[in-house]
């Protein structure tokens, strides 16, 4: 029943989180307000990374069963406020509500595993919902397309209320909420400078150089308040007697390794859901519902990955050589796809798609039960929460850096064949402006296309070598067979 009731939650929150990119246009169309819609993604990233230390706090302390109640209905409440939207801005603070009940669920509902089965056990039961978010990834994307396309895009946030709704339930049923051992203290102060912290981390990532220039007085100020954030929680966790993100985890061996490998992972991983069907639309010229598509291979390989490390850790308590193989499985699959052309295959390119699925597998599942292993029971919360935190700072960033990468390539590849401001990269080219262009020139700009995203992919390829060596630094500790502290 408990194990139902995290990967109900987890599915809620993870189609909320993915069914909205194919309504973009159609929104936008609609509302207006083009020039925000990146905003719909940005607010909702930016909440739950901010959410996600807090909740897994919160579950410390007055368990997680209140969280996961009080976050489904802070999602819907979010969910109902963006359907019925009558403006780009409503619907943008609807997102971000959103954004605040999703990755508060998404860390507790993993917490949850570490409450109720043992450290051997939970390497089986987090790699289940590793294939949850895979199948999650998928699905919310065609889901989101058919709805658009059969009733209209409110109805994008209200269909997975009734998941909300029985997963609520299911929660009701089965968790306990057990009296906390000494009195809760709430740190104020160190939630409010994280908060700020991975705000100013998070907008600076993804704004500067597109919405705001590098060189500015806002870019400057996101920059001192991220400064300043730091310094603030760095002494207010000095002094709080519950702190929200103990510093004391800094030390250690398992947290420091598996969140830096997930932070590099992150990075590869969403700089590959980024910019390959943008490939595959315009260089290979397939439409935008067969590029999707291309995704089918990396999930499918993530899921089976992410499944059978899970498997694999529990049956044989260990795990050590199970990140450092996927990162090295990604690398080599990223480095694959630094020789795409208008010419390649797309089977090669379906296979390079497997590999990275492979490799990013085991880094989610293993990562998350090593690091309920090696933190003290009364912070399981925030030793999961750190998981999924690194993890979507590392995203943001690489999506942010990896486009910067990319439009500067473009300009120097294409200028002088096609017309118009390229500063935009991704925004600026589509397939129907390169079919447009004359037989020479369209050649020319596919090839320069290619050739730009060359340098993302081999960006990747060595993040994943330095998760690679990162991973051989982890200590692998012994996995446990009973609960701590569990009653008889």
């Amino acid at each position: 029943m408990v194990l139902a009731a995290v990967a109900l939650s987890l599915l809620f929150a993870s189609l909320g989180q993915t069914i909205v990119s194919t309504a973009l246009p159609i929104i936008a169309a609609d509302l207006g307000g083009i020039d925000n819609l990146t905003w719909l993604i940005t607010a909702y990233l930016l909440a739950s990374t901010v959410a996600a230390p807090v909740s897994g706090k919160l579950g410390d302390l007055f368990g997680r069963k209140a969280v996961m109640q009080g976050a489904i209905a802070i999602f819907v409440v979010g969910a109902v406020i963006a359907g019925l939207a009558p403006s780009m801005g409503v619907l943008i603070a609807g997102r971000a509500v959103q954004g605040l009940g999703g990755g508060s669920l998404i860390v507790v509902s993993m917490a949850v595993v570490g409450d109720v089965l043992p450290p051997r056990d939970r390497g089986k039961a987090q790699g289940i919902l590793g294939a949850v978010f895979g199948v999650s990834t998928v699905l919310g994307p065609l889901i989101g397309g058919f709805l658009v396309e059969a009733l209209s895009w409110h109805w994008i946030f209200f269909v997975n209320m009734p998941v909300g709704a029985l997963a609520f339930v299911v929660i009701a049923a089965a968790l306990e909420t057990p009296a906390p051992g000494i009195r809760p203290r709430i740190d104020y102060a160190g939630a409010a400078s994280l908060a700020a912290f991975l705000s100013a981390i998070v907008l600076i990532a993804n704004m500067g150089g597109s919405a705001v220039p590098w060189v500015s007085g806002t870019m400057a100020l996101l920059l001192a308040i991220a400064v300043g954030a730091l310094v603030g929680f760095v002494a207010a966790e000095r002094r709080a007697s519950q702190p929200i993100l103990p510093l004391e985890l800094f030390g250690n061996n398992t947290f420091l390794v598996v969140n830096g490998v997930g932070f590099f992972v992150g990075v590869a991983m969403f700089g590959t859901i980024t910019f390959m069907p943008l490939y595959l639309q315009v260089v290979q010229g397939v439409t935008p519902t067969v590029s999707g598509l291309f995704l089918l291979p990396m999930m499918g390989g993530l899921i089976a990955a992410s499944t059978a490390a899970g498997q694999l850790m529990s049956r044989t308590g260990r795990y050590k050589l199970l990140p450092i193989i996927s990162t090295a499985i990604l690398a080599v699959s990223l480095l694959t796809m630094t020789v795409l052309s208008s010419e390649t295959p797309l089977w090669v390119i379906a296979a390079g798609m497997l590999g990275i699925g492979l490799g990013l597998g085991p880094v989610f599942s293993v990562g998350v039960a090593a690091i309920q292993n090696a933190v003290p029971p009364q912070m399981l919360g925030v030793g999961t929460a750190s998981a999924n935190m690194f993890r979507l700072i590392g995203g943001s960033i690489g999506t942010a850096a990896f486009g910067a990468i990319f439009a500067s390539g473009l300009s120097a590849n294409i200028a002088g064949h096609i017309s118009g401001d390229l500063s935009g990269g991704v925004r600026s080219v589509s397939a129907e402006m390169v079919a447009s262009l004359p037989a020479a020139d369209r050649v020319t700009v596919l090839e320069g296309f290619s050739n730009a995203l060359h340098p993302i992919f081999f960006a990747g390829a060595v993040l994943a070598i330095l998760a690679c060596l990162l991973s051989l630094r982890l200590r692998e500790l012994p996995l446990g067979t009973t609960l701590p502290g569990a009653r008889p």
